[in-house]
């Protein structure tokens, strides 16, 4: 089931980092097309694993999963205490969680997350949310998308492209893909133009599912129902996501400096288990492209 829908990126590593306790509660934190689910449930016996999606599809794949250590919440991550307590867990043993968009998602031409296909600019995860991509290019005023290409697409010449779409749309809606794609050639470096529109694409999905502040909730929250020993893995595919999980992992906290307690100790939920994240072996990114930007990070609750 989950290898025509999405690969799961680092299997192996994934499962082997959680070190599953066959009668532990797990939290698969994004359950996508289900590899990661799949595997871990060969390892629970006795046990339980909470899986955790807010998109439909993910939802219709979960659905095909008849096992009795296994429930699923069609939810955000984001509100990963809230489905425990209402499923009366209050402590896990450890908690996946694959940051990746599915590769079933991406090659969905109209829910307009991918480059390659004309599409729609929609790219939410949650068909309830009311902002799409397209209300993003045409809404935000200036300073707003300037500062949203900056800072989640990293891209250089963000003030000039926030500029050039706000008098873009003056005559005409930007709604499609390829409308986007048209305004954005005009600034992409030549010769790598996809890694361009890539990284643009990469901002207005974050926006519209409000990424960032959801990966925030979940890991602030991770900590507080992890059993001491517990596992948290987290594997990353962009430098802002992994700058945030190594910064929780180290310092307890996503941004700001350290806190620390009268002794001088650093007051944080985990330890990290790797100094450098794990990447992909060769043979896998040969098989899987999706695997080369991959940075697996592992920690133990103290």
């Amino acid at each position: 089931m989950a290898s025509d829908y999405h690969k799961p990126v680092m299997l192996h590593e994934c499962i082997e980092a959680l070190n599953i306790h066959p009668e532990g509660t797990y939290v698969d934190a994004t359950f996508g097309g289900g590899g990661h689910s799949l595997a871990m449930l060969e390892h629970i016996k006795g046990g339980w694993l909470i899986a955790f999606d807010q998109d439909d599809d993910a939802r219709r794949e979960a659905e095909k999963i008849a096992h009795r250590s296994f429930t699923f919440c069609h939810a955000n991550f984001r509100y990963l205490k809230k489905f425990l307590k209402l499923n009366g867990v209050t402590k896990v043993n450890g908690i996946l969680a694959d940051l990746g968009i599915s590769s079933h998602q991406i090659d969905e031409p109209s829910r307009g997350f991918s480059t390659r296909y004309e599409g729609p600019l929609d790219m939410r995860m949650d068909k309830n949310s009311t902002v799409t991509a397209a209300h993003v290019v045409n809404e935000y005023d200036e300073p707003a998308l300037h500062k949203m290409l900056g800072m989640y697409g990293e891209i250089k010449n963000a003030r000039t492209v926030a500029k050039a779409i706000v008098q873009e749309r003056v005559g005409k809606k930007i709604t499609r893909t390829e409308d986007l794609k048209q305004l954005l050639s005009r600034f992409a470096p030549r010769g790598k133009e996809n890694k361009y529109f890539a990284q643009v694409f990469q901002a207005l999905r974050i926006e519209v599912n409000n990424e960032m502040q959801a990966l925030e909730d979940f890991l602030h929250q991770a900590g507080e129902v992890m059993e001491p020993g517990g596992r948290l893995v987290i594997m990353s595919y962009h430098s802002l996501e992994d700058r945030m999980v190594k910064n929780f992992i180290n310092k307890g906290k996503v941004y700001g400096e350290v806190e620390k307690d009268f002794y001088g100790n650093v007051l944080k939920p985990f330890e990290a288990v790797n100094r450098k994240p794990i990447e992909a072996s060769v043979e896998e990114v040969n098989e899987n492209k999706r695997a080369r930007s991959a940075k697996l990070r592992i920690a133990t609750k103290l």
